[in-house]
């Protein structure tokens, strides 16, 4: 499959999450309930944990929290274009996102690729369009579609080979193939903090954008193709 890949139609990217309010005692009584609810599950995991303490982790449900950031990179003409779509209006940065995919993704040979984004990144982007009375583009679309015809790649999908018993994060997948690591100044159990308490932004964005640009390495280094130079990286 994939030494049949046009590069140049695919889509790279990343996004970053925050749980929808700052704190546990901010949320609405309503959605506080749901998570207590919600909470109630995970604390059998690990009893010393409670609703309030877990709540660190609500982003990662598209129910309880909120896109931040869409970094996305495309390869044209021997260069990495990349671009970041973010700031705390999310139906914005939502509504500029699918803009982009509805004008330049929209054929049977445009494919989206990103790290786990079979179960994190394309799922999640898809509700917080509908929860913001947003349409889904084609290319998230997948209802009544079979499995051939959904335009997604999975760096992580692609490197379990079908085994599905484990879970490789990007950085050790970097490491494995000599990439050079986006970790090297937040990780994603830090963006709440950066986001919430030191409200930077602009810290995140620089983030999800090396994450972004380690998927499309990784794709390269499964393809056999050589990686792509910094002097050849482009900010849009």
């Amino acid at each position: 499959m994939l030494d049949k890949l046009n590069l140049e139609s695919v889509l790279f990217l990343d996004i970053e999450t925050v749980p929808a309010y700052a704190e546990y005692g901010s949320m609405p009584d309503e959605f506080k309930k749901l998570w207590d609810h919600k909470a109630s599950r995970l604390t059998k995991e690990n009893e010393t944990d409670n609703p309030e303490s877990l709540y660190q982790r609500a982003g990662i449900y598209a129910e309880f929290g909120k896109i931040i950031c869409i970094s996305v990179g495309f390869i044209t003409a021997r260069k990495f274009r990349l671009k970041s779509f973010y700031g705390d209006d999310e139906k914005l940065l939502l509504t500029e996102f699918s803009g982009l995919l509805c004008k330049h993704y929209n054929t049977p040979q445009h494919l989206l690729c990103a790290h786990n984004g079979k179960e994190f990144d394309f799922p999640y982007i898809s509700r917080r369009l509908l929860i913001n009375g947003l349409p889904l583009p084609a290319i998230l679309d997948l209802q009544g579609r079979k499995p051939w015809e959904v335009r997604h790649l999975d760096t992580m999908d692609l490197w379990r080979f079908g085994d599905y018993k484990n879970y490789t994060s990007l950085s050790l997948l970097t490491a494995v193939f000599g990439i050079p690591s986006p970790k090297d100044d937040i990780d994603g159990s830090m963006v709440g903090v950066v986001y919430w308490q030191e409200k930077n932004i602009e810290r995140i964005a620089k983030y999800c954008q090396k994450d972004t640009l380690a998927v499309a390495q990784i794709l390269l280094r499964y393809m056999g193709r050589p990686l792509i130079e910094e002097h050849d990286i482009i900010f849009v």
